[in-house]
């Protein structure tokens, strides 16, 4: 299939596997911002290509593993209500909450359900009018707008008895903090490429100069991550600091313009806190006054609740980059898949998780 085969053809892998190698003349250390691309990196062994003066860290680029303790708990409230059913993607039905997650509340008799689209929570509130439904509306900028048409639609429709429960994050911001820590060791980026699909890559060129620092929006196969990796390097030694466009099969400059200017109209941008990493200034959505009513949180009168995160886990100094998964006590051992501690562990694109799934490392 084209824009998949190609991207995995092992000749191309090697290719820039070999233009890294003779590019890079010192230490270099990238980080991936998607978790999505962590797999890549990790199923494929794109780190044993590379030479090792290359060094791969792992980002916050996992929406499942941001969404703070809180929120989980604040929809374990809302999910455990005989009045609610409660809707989510399915990724986010087995994050441990301070006390179980949403698997247990549907176990215990309440209505959890699983939804492929938020417009079907709308359809789902439409069919049952006794009853409040609630969508899970948590991602980047890249799920932003299914949910930001559902809560449109829902008001156009009249639909009263539908609401989100909004934890929405946004890249940049992300980056910024990052790159404003003492502790970063982060020389060059590669950019989330679906997040660069909808945004457009923009907001970076600011980023790319004040920290002198180059982005390159990057896609998901081997082949897309291999030539980011390169084109980073390349940068680096020649002492420039751009953002670079990779994922230009998909990926424009202006990215999506429907799609942002619903965003415009649905969204503020708000603080947001992030599990792991802290409260980032500007770093998230919340529904405008004008869609007040289809606030969850609001409306369930959750926005009060608040949770420490689990003192055994480690997964904001990996969603950070300063450590590796392995660097865990808990890691393979209290902390597995089938019973983790926290999100990178549970989600689909977790770097916990994909270091124990293609990791090679002892997992008894």
């Amino acid at each position: 299939m084209r824009y998949i085969d190609e991207y995995r053809d092992a000749k191309a892998a090697k290719h820039f596997a070999e233009l890294i190698k003779k590019t890079a003349t010192q230490p270099w250390t990238i980080m991936e911002i998607c978790g999505g691309q962590t797999h890549t990196i990790l199923k494929y062994g794109i780190e044993d290509l590379l030479p090792d003066t290359i060094t791969l860290v792992h980002g916050p680029g996992c929406p499942v593993c941001v969404t703070p303790l809180e929120m989980i708990d604040k929809a374990i409230a809302i999910a455990s209500r005989d009045d609610v059913i409660f809707t989510s993607f399915g990724d986010m039905l087995r994050v441990p909450g301070s006390k179980h997650d949403l698997l247990s509340v549907k176990a215990n008799g309440y209505q959890v359900k699983m939804l492929y689209s938020p417009l079907d929570a709308v359809l789902l509130a439409e069919k049952n009018p006794d009853k409040k439904v609630v969508f899970f509306a948590v991602g980047f900028e890249t799920t932003a707008p299914p949910n930001a048409m559902a809560v449109a639609e829902a008001k156009r429709r009249n639909v009263t008895n539908f609401s989100i429960l909004c934890s929405h994050v946004l890249v940049p911001p992300a980056i910024e903090a990052l790159l404003s820590s003492p502790l970063t060791k982060i020389q060059g980026f590669l950019a989330a490429g679906h997040v660069c699909t909808v945004m457009g890559y923009d907001e970076y060129i600011p980023l790319a100069a004040k920290y002198k620092i180059p982005i390159v929006v990057t896609g998901f196969e081997p082949v897309d991550i291999l030539q980011g990796v390169y084109l980073a390097v390349k940068q680096l030694e020649e002492k420039k600091h751009e953002v670079e466009n990779q994922y230009s099969r998909v990926v424009q400059k202006e990215g999506n313009r429907p799609a942002k200017k619903l965003l415009s109209e649905v969204f503020d941008t708000v603080d947001r806190k992030w599990r792991g990493i802290g409260t980032i200034p500007k770093s998230g959505y919340q529904l405008k006054e004008s869609y007040a009513e289809f606030d969850a949180e609001k409306i369930f009168k959750v926005e009060n609740i608040s949770q420490p995160e689990s003192s055994i886990c480690i997964a904001g100094e990996v969603l950070q980059g300063l450590k590796k998964p392995v660097a865990c006590s808990a890691f393979g051992k209290e902390c597995t898949p089938e019973h983790p501690l926290g999100a990178p562990m549970v989600s689909s694109e977790g770097a916990c998780a994909a270091y124990f799934h293609y990791g090679k490392i002892n997992k008894n």
